[in-house]
């Protein structure tokens, strides 16, 4: 059993920062591919940043100079760095990532459960 769990939303000014965790836990034998998306009220959800094993990171043109995806692969986290944050960026945050078991078999895809994200004055 995989689970992510993600952390470190809140209500920002805009202009301020947040920094999001996510930590994966459970019967992990490697993770390829993580990525941070987000859903605003009434739009689809979208992708905001994706780190992969090998190091790269790709960013949505929204986010790009303003967001900073990272990883600490030893703890299985995921972070993402957001500054300058603006009203639009208000949306509930999800972390996701592609996670190969200890007990073998295809990789699959696995989801927080969201995390909160406001900015507002």
């Amino acid at each position: 059993q995989v689970q992510l769990v993600e952390s470190g939303g809140g209500l920002v000014q805009p202009g301020g920062s947040l920094r999001l965790s996510c930590a994966a836990s459970g019967s992990i034998r490697s993770i390829e591919v993580m990525a941070w998306y987000r859903q605003a009220p009434g739009k689809q959800r979208e992708l905001v940043a994706i780190s992969t094993s090998g190091g790269t990171t790709r960013y949505a043109d929204s986010v790009k100079g303003r967001f900073t995806v990272s990883r600490d692969n030893a703890k299985n986290t995921l972070y993402l760095q957001m500054n300058n944050l603006t009203p639009g960026d208000t949306a509930v945050y999800y972390c996701n990532a592609a996670i190969r078991s200890r007990s073998g078999g295809p990789t699959s895809t696995y989801w927080g459960q969201g995390t909160q994200v406001t900015v507002s004055s």
